[in-house]
């Protein structure tokens, strides 16, 4: 798809929907996902992404990724604090 789409908010019913029926599915979100709005989207239940600009256009693409990856570790795959995978910076 067009490269930095925004966010659509409302749509996250329809992911709430799809979990609720789904459980076991996985359920990828794409567009306008990045570290301010992802936690919307795994908290709706996507336990996959698709971030284009959310990494690309990032001052520290580490740091975003692993913000996303914690994020849906924990609300689209149920892990606690303590699994989740560290903060990591392009400076490592």
């Amino acid at each position: 798809g067009k490269g930095g789409q925004s966010f659509i908010e409302h749509c996250m019913s329809k992911v709430r929907a799809i979990r609720a029926a789904y459980p076991n599915l996985d359920i990828e979100v794409d567009g306008g996902v990045k570290p301010q709005t992802i936690d919307m989207a795994a908290e709706a239940g996507a336990n996959l992404i698709v971030s284009g600009s959310g990494v690309y256009k990032a001052k520290d693409m580490a740091e975003n990724i692993s913000i996303m990856q914690r994020s849906v570790e924990k609300f689209g795959n149920g892990k606690i604090d303590d699994e989740l995978t560290p903060i990591r910076s392009d400076k490592e």
